[in-house]
């Protein structure tokens, strides 16, 4: 027996793995980014920007972490060293669709600069707050903020991840659907279903871009409104930001997204009769719709049948009003259908869930109340039982230390 400590919310929880347990680790990153460095980075940027400029700076909110706190700063300073006026400079929080943060957990997550400038909580549901600008090729009608569109240089500065069904997030979603309309946001990921075959999009998956409908929907939308400059963060397993990407263009997005790619995704033909796996721990399992993404991507080691136990705190419970009404459908097709005729809210993390726990058996350790669980068709286990589980465990057992970040990627 070996013993292995796994992230549980903003702890950890220890296990004792048998001999033959195999840990799926991903690779420990360099931090390759510092102050001094980031400033010289974004001098070629910046140093054109008119001096009576409009300027906007778009951030992720306290579920999707890149070092605000050290780092906007930086950017900001930078700025103003240009003699831009710092009552021109609005910095936006692109929420999309999820609850906005509390004044707390807002200074938390910015640092200082949040009461040094003027922070702007999006409203997606707010219809007065867009302006129109065209249809895509896939019908999603193109709404986003009338404020961005009209502003003289916009920045975007979010980490890149895996989306379990756009591909990747952060870089151009911070524009869309980060700062996008509600219903519009809707129709977007409603491309996640594939009407005519009734079942998921196959290719609106984790790391694909290309020929994923909902990926190339973002692009077209992302060419309406391009930046003038992208910060694309790179973190490790950790969540420690160990890298700060500077340029512009959708050429870069892609190429941010395949720096990500090559130390979190891996080609395992192997599935297994047990995982046990961590979503990483804060903010990655700060509730349940963040933790879906983790368990998404730890399912893909499980073979048909067997169980998945993941450690997702949920401190702050689902996440979402609309997730747990689908679950009072009576079945995954019922669901798919209503879903179909009129996508909203968190339905296709919903469908994505039932498919799952038709496949295999899902436990959680977790703070989600047992009658939830039940709902949703997970098991709540305490982590004592799973302690048990695993030491007790035959067959083919793999141990993840960050699903959030570990992809299994397939052809």
């Amino acid at each position: 027996m070996s013993h292995i400590f796994l992230p549980y919310g903003k702890t950890e929880l220890k296990f004792e793995l048998p001999a033959f347990a195999r840990k799926l680790d991903l690779p420990e990153l360099k931090v390759q980014v510092s102050p001094e460095k980031f400033a010289s980075d974004l001098a070629p940027f910046l140093d054109d920007i008119p001096k009576k400029c409009n300027l906007a700076i778009v951030v992720a909110d306290k579920t999707r972490l890149c070092g605000y706190d050290c780092y906007l700063p930086v950017l900001l300073d930078e700025i103003m060293r240009r003699k831009v006026d710092k009552s021109h400079i609005k910095i936006y929080i692109a929420y999309g669709t999820h609850l906005p943060q509390s004044e707390k957990e807002s200074r938390e997550t910015y640092g200082k600069v949040w009461s040094q400038f003027h922070f702007i909580h999006h409203d997606c549901r707010d219809r007065t707050l867009f302006r129109e600008l065209g249809t895509t090729k896939q019908g999603t009608p193109i709404r986003i903020r009338k404020d961005i569109c009209d502003v003289d240089f916009l920045i975007t500065f979010g980490a890149i991840s895996h989306h379990y069904f756009a591909g990747y997030g952060g870089g151009r979603k911070l524009i869309f659907p980060g700062l996008g309309e509600q219903m519009a946001i809707y129709h977007n990921h409603g491309l996640f279903l594939d009407h005519k075959k009734c079942r998921l999009a196959p290719d609106c998956r984790p790391g694909r871009l290309s020929c994923n409908p909902l990926a190339e929907d973002l692009t077209e939308i992302e060419r309406i409104r391009p930046v003038d400059l992208a910060i694309h963060g790179i973190l490790d397993h950790h969540g420690k930001l160990c890298q700060l990407l500077v340029g512009s263009r959708e050429v870069f997005f892609q190429t941010a997204c395949k720096i990500h790619a090559a130390h979190s995704e891996v080609s395992d033909p192997a599935c297994y009769d047990l995982v046990l796996a961590s979503c990483g721990g804060f903010p990655k399992d700060i509730n349940f719709i963040q933790s879906h993404k983790a368990i998404h991507n730890a399912a893909m080691f499980v073979r048909d049948g067997g169980t998945l136990v993941v450690l997702a705190e949920c401190r702050d419970g689902i996440g979402s009003d609309t997730f747990l009404p689908w679950f009072d459908l009576k079945d995954w097709k019922t669901a798919f259908d209503h879903l179909a005729e009129n996508y909203h809210g968190n339905g296709g993390t919903a469908l994505a869930m039932m498919e799952k726990t038709c496949r295999i058996k899902i436990c959680l350790v977790t703070n989600l109340d047992k009658e939830v669980c039940d709902k949703i068709g997970i098991h709540k286990l305490s982590h004592d039982t799973v302690v048990k589980m695993v030491k007790q465990q035959h067959v083919s057992l793999a141990v993840i230390s960050s699903a959030g970040y570990l992809v299994k990627i397939s052809d």
